[in-house]
């Protein structure tokens, strides 16, 4: 089965508009070439039982007069498409949404992005917990973890944070008593799952400062499970708080240690990490080893079995691949692939996912100041931000918003004052 808009039915489309066979435009590529090309390639292209490969756009280009921006497009459609198709083979029917407990859903809401006590408690607890050597846990606190890794699902960050205060408590809790080392294992390794997870929404909210704590206290339960691919998935997601924040060399030197540690064998874990410092390297200027970072998570999505895919914080699915490589391409300026990775993460994105289709959309309008389009830059960031709940205008989005904002002059400029001081 081929992607609806891909590279299978561009082709197809383009040779029978022109009125040429398979065979009329082999001989086409093989002219473009200088050498020559079998059909059957081309008949493969069109079936999408492959690809083609980066090497052969510019022949396609001259063959067939597809723009090179066409092609690259459809391609990452294409590869999203079978991606997702994977995805779905192995999971069957998606199952049904887990209901939430929400407890202080109001104190969060007056709190604002601050560390807010009852949190800061429970953090306290945790961490010294982790410092001891009579600490327990309880099994059914694997459960914990596995409940909180699905994301936002269309809810405000404070209002996931807050479902999850009745089990911080519990953790320190099981933390404090005396198990056996097998259960202190487990409970450590949940630990740093849910701690990461409280991490990444602090991140979200923008508190810096809490994120960075939370992420230090996962990444010593991590380090005390002998989790590996616990230890590398925390680093990942503590390098995406320097990255989105001003610091990328900072974020590039975590993102190297969770790949060492993540190892060569395919991982979510793995691929995160190097598609974090593909986004790390970039922003430091390192072409090469963003480039190298990004054909590496490539690599490893394709590698990754039903659990690896898993449309979860914990998973790296085809979705959360191409917002990585968006940023990533809009960073090196490679507006044409970072366009096909923002087209190709929309294609798999649900409607209730905020957050990622407003950073997909500053992607966008990064790409558009790139290309000497500030006014449509403004637009779509425009746009964007009147779409966007109140509980979503602050932390990452603002932060993305307000660098797009200080690199527009004139009347996109003030546009975009305008929006943001409204």
């Amino acid at each position: 089965m081929m992607a609806p808009d891909g590279i299978g039915v561009l082709l197809r489309t383009r040779r029978e508009q022109a009125g040429l066979t398979r065979e009329d435009a082999a001989l086409l590529m093989a002219q473009a070439l200088g050498e020559p090309f079998d059909a059957e390639n081309f008949k493969r292209w069109e079936r999408e039982t492959r690809l083609p490969t980066p090497r052969w756009h510019r022949s396609i280009e001259a063959a067939l007069g597809i723009p090179l921006e066409e092609i690259v497009r459809a391609r990452a459609v294409s590869q999203a498409f079978r991606l997702q198709r994977r995805t779905a083979r192995m999971d069957g029917e998606e199952a049904a949404a887990v209901k939430r407990r929400s407890f202080i859903t109001g104190t969060l809401a007056v709190a604002g992005v601050g560390a807010l006590p009852e949190f800061a408690e429970a953090h306290e607890g945790i961490d010294a917990a982790l410092h001891s050597s009579d600490a327990a846990a309880i099994a059914y606190l694997e459960s914990v973890f596995e409940r909180n890794t699905g994301g936002y699902h269309g809810r405000e960050p404070q209002t996931v944070l807050s479902e999850m205060h009745e089990d911080l408590h519990l953790l320190r809790d099981v933390l404090e008593r005396p198990h056996t080392a097998r259960d202190r294992a487990t409970v450590v390794r949940t630990a740093a799952g849910l701690t990461g997870l409280v991490a990444i929404i602090q991140h979200d909210r923008g508190n810096q400062q809490d994120a960075q704590r939370w992420f230090t206290t996962a990444a010593r339960a991590a380090s005390e499970s002998g989790d590996r691919q616990m230890m590398a998935w925390v680093l990942a997601r503590h390098a995406m708080v320097p990255l989105n924040y001003g610091a990328p060399r900072a974020a590039a030197d975590l993102a190297a240690r969770a790949r060492r540690i993540a190892g060569n064998t395919p991982s979510a874990a793995a691929a995160l990490a190097a598609a974090v410092s593909s986004r790390a390297l970039a922003a430091t200027g390192d072409r090469r080893g963003a480039l190298n970072a990004v054909a590496q998570a490539r690599g490893t999505i394709e590698q990754l079995d039903r659990t690896g895919l898993a449309d979860t914080w914990f998973g790296y699915p085809p979705q959360k691949h191409s917002v990585h490589l968006s940023q990533a391409f809009t960073l090196l300026g490679e507006t044409k692939q970072a366009y096909a990775e923002q087209d190709a993460a929309l294609a798999l994105t649900n409607s209730p996912s905020v957050m990622t289709r407003a950073l997909l959309a500053l992607d966008n309008a990064q790409c558009l100041l790139a290309d000497r389009d500030p006014r449509g830059a403004a637009d779509m960031a425009t746009e964007m931000w009147h779409h966007l709940p109140k509980g979503f205008r602050t932390g990452l989005v603002r932060t993305r918003t307000e660098t797009l904002h200080d690199g527009l002059t004139g009347k996109p400029r003030d546009q975009l004052t305008e929006v943001l001081s409204a």
